[in-house]
């Protein structure tokens, strides 16, 4: 391979762009419900989830996780199906990381 195949080949490879994972904090979702949404849907810990959990409640919002878009969005339509269907108002977004 030659310098210039090797620089056409590394122009190929873009990495993707990635999605945080963001609850929205409501006065009615139990804290309970939101670490077992951490829990099931995120796989974090009891102690980290609660943690989230405690963020999400006072600053209104937190982080859950990062991922590319297609797997974000499918958490974000995964926790508000799952919430809906437990009379849940939890909301989930996503927002694109900026490096």
């Amino acid at each position: 391979m030659t310098q210039a195949d090797s620089k056409i080949a590394k122009q190929k490879l873009k990495i993707p762009n990635r999605f945080d994972v963001i609850l929205l904090n409501d006065d009615y979702t139990s804290m309970e419900f939101v670490v077992d949404v951490l829990r099931r849907f995120f796989q974090k810990e009891f102690l980290a989830a609660e943690a989230i959990m405690l963020k999400i409640h006072i600053d209104g919002e937190a982080v859950c996780g990062t991922y590319s878009y297609d797997v974000a969005q499918t958490k974000v339509s995964q926790v508000i199906e799952y919430s809906r269907k437990n009379d849940q108002p939890l909301m989930s977004i996503l927002r694109e990381v900026i490096l």
